[in-house]
């Protein structure tokens, strides 16, 4: 009798403590629902019509300051940022539409990057204040196994799109780059993903989307294998800036330990960070009138979309002085 009463009490305790356990994690829904307003679409380029990249960065102070990928806005061709930056904010909803999707444009500047860690720091022009931020958690708490998502722009997708997966491996030193430590997933990411979010299923940011491995050295394909920054490289590089942003309590590595020396955008153009630099990001593409999208061909059209209309403020000008 006691010994039943005994198994029955167990019975009842893990009835009462499973739930609670379960309550850490959300529905991919509720964390797209809380997590997408901080994610950003952003666009770097050069003169009217030229090349640029783009991808996705996440909004990591309220006042408009932005983390994403160096390759997303620092020119490959110069080493240096593109002249122009914009960040794009989430509509209240994603139609499809190029132009209502991306209404929320602001022009950006590039604060500092680097290239061997492929990180750089982005701060919006005048944006509406307070923005929605997300924190970077502890990646060193993470598993092997754990499921994970990526908020992004995925070429020939949805902008704002959201992909699943689980956590695959981990490596340290990626590439041969000193503290450059990435998790291996099964998410789908693409061109246009870099510099996004990767966030667990309770919706922490533990790494930022980097690369992607898609042939093998023989040119057949290669399927779910991306890679993310761990968040705990990105909030030592952070503080090795001197960036105050909001963050989860975990122990950082030492900043020595950690590679790539932030380029300062501006002044002489800052060299960006060390040896041992990534070369080759895929470039970025832009959305059409409908999905899938081009972001090639977004940022052709943004670039001229600005060009003509600096050409008609100018026009009005001369008419203006003219009179």
């Amino acid at each position: 009798m006691n010994i039943l009463s005994f198994l029955y009490g167990i019975l009842v305790l893990g009835m009462l403590v499973s739930p609670i356990s379960q309550a850490a994690e959300s529905s991919p829904q509720q964390v797209y629902a809380d997590a997408s307003p901080a994610v950003v679409m952003v666009l770097g380029y050069g003169e009217a019509g030229s090349k640029g990249n783009g991808g996705t960065g996440l909004i990591i102070r309220s006042d408009g300051l932005v983390l994403t990928n160096a390759h997303v806005v620092v020119d490959e061709t110069t080493g240096r940022p593109f002249p122009k930056v914009y960040a794009y904010l989430k509509p209240d909803r994603v139609t499809g539409n190029r132009k209502s999707d991306l209404a929320r444009g602001f022009k950006a500047s590039v604060l500092a990057y680097s290239d061997a860690l492929d990180l750089a720091l982005v701060r919006l022009e005048n944006p509406p204040a307070p923005l929605p931020v997300l924190e970077l958690s502890d990646s060193d708490r993470v598993r092997i196994g754990d499921r994970v998502m990526a908020i992004g722009h995925p070429e020939q997708g949805g902008l704002w799109t959201l992909t699943t997966g689980v956590v695959s491996a981990e490596f340290e030193n990626f590439n041969d780059v000193r503290g450059k430590h990435v998790f291996q997933t099964e998410v789908g990411l693409n061109r246009g993903n870099s510099g996004g979010p990767l966030i667990d299923a309770s919706g922490r940011v533990i790494g930022i989307n980097t690369a992607i491995a898609r042939l093998a050295a023989d040119g057949l394909p290669i399927t779910s294998i991306s890679f993310s920054l761990k968040s705990n490289v990105a909030r030592t590089w952070l503080k090795e800036q001197g960036t105050r942003v909001e963050m989860a309590a975990a122990p950082l590595e030492s900043p020595a330990s950690v590679a790539g020396a932030a380029g300062a955008a501006g002044g002489a153009g800052g060299k960006a960070a060390a040896s041992g630099a990534s070369k080759g990001a895929p470039t970025a593409q832009a959305p059409p009138p409908a999905r899938p999208y081009s972001l090639d061909d977004l940022i052709r059209e943004r670039s001229l979309a600005e060009a003509d209309m600096e050409n008609m403020i100018k026009e009005m000008r001369q008419k203006s002085r003219r009179r």
